[in-house]
């Protein structure tokens, strides 16, 4: 029984360095009690998304509160940010980048697919990453520090979940083995794992004032599904990380106008 406690508990653990692995910069250790890689590893780490969020949000509530401690709320802001993006490596910020230069410069599916794997970041990207950076760094410098630091912890947990219900819900977009490590994989017990999870999280974070930001995240991540959904009739990586910042552009903009100085 206890050895069998043991092989879950460590099985978990390996799942939630993985997905900390697959969505952070951050250095992860290959200790000797995780279990061996498996192919199925990538999708069952998804349920864990909103906690490698919360973790990232840590990170920033910090900066957020040393540099706010020193420095104006913008510039406290912009240092986030920047520290956001290095431990994650703009991962959402590309996607984003990427679909807007897709959608917007293709007007057929194959050919904004095309456009999506071109590294040249365009127009409609650029334009797309000012708004979401814009946006999201007046929202976090319009709060005072401890709502500032509560928020990040909770809109960075609850803007993953999103990406592991459309895991579960929908389709991959592109032909052939790509991302297939987690796309189809993801189960709908474990999509729902995740969204309970950030629930939980961003509750303890920002008590009943956590439901109205869940909800406004749930609508930007909505919108931007359903235009990825209506245009390639699936989903792919870019727009997962599409959906993360229009949700986190949702949430931060929904507190600063409920928790703002």
């Amino acid at each position: 029984m206890r050895a069998g406690l043991r092989r879950m508990a460590a099985r978990e653990a390996g799942l939630v360095l993985t997905a900390v692995q697959f969505m952070t910069r951050l250095p992860v250790p290959a200790p000797s009690w995780a279990p061996a890689w498996q192919p199925d590893m990538l999708a069952r780490a998804a349920r864990h998304f909103p906690l490698v969020g919360a973790l990232v949000g840590a990170i920033c509530a910090a900066v957020w509160l040393l540099a706010g401690a020193v420095l104006p709320p913008a510039a406290a802001a912009g240092i986030v940010l920047a520290v956001g993006m290095l431990v994650t490596g703009a991962l959402h910020e590309d996607g984003l980048a990427d679909l807007f230069d897709g959608l917007g410069g293709g007007f057929t599916r194959d050919r904004a697919l095309e456009i999506m794997r071109d590294s040249r970041i365009g127009t409609y990207g650029g334009a797309a990453l000012i708004m979401s950076l814009g946006l999201r760094w007046a929202a976090l410098a319009a709060l005072a520090p401890l709502n500032g630091a509560c928020a990040l912890i909770a809109v960075h947990a609850l803007s993953r979940a999103p990406a592991t219900v459309m895991l579960a819900a929908y389709d991959y977009a592109r032909e052939g083995p790509t991302a297939r490590d987690v796309a189809g994989g993801v189960t709908v017990p474990e999509a729902i794992w995740a969204a309970l999870s950030a629930l939980v999280i961003a509750a303890l974070a920002l008590g009943p004032t956590a439901l109205a930001a869940a909800l406004a995240g749930v609508i930007g991540a909505a919108a931007m599904a359903a235009w990825m959904l209506r245009r390639l009739g699936g989903y792919t990586g870019d727009g997962l990380g599409a959906m993360e910042q229009a949700a986190e552009a949702a949430m931060l903009l929904t507190l600063a106008a409920m928790l703002g100085v």
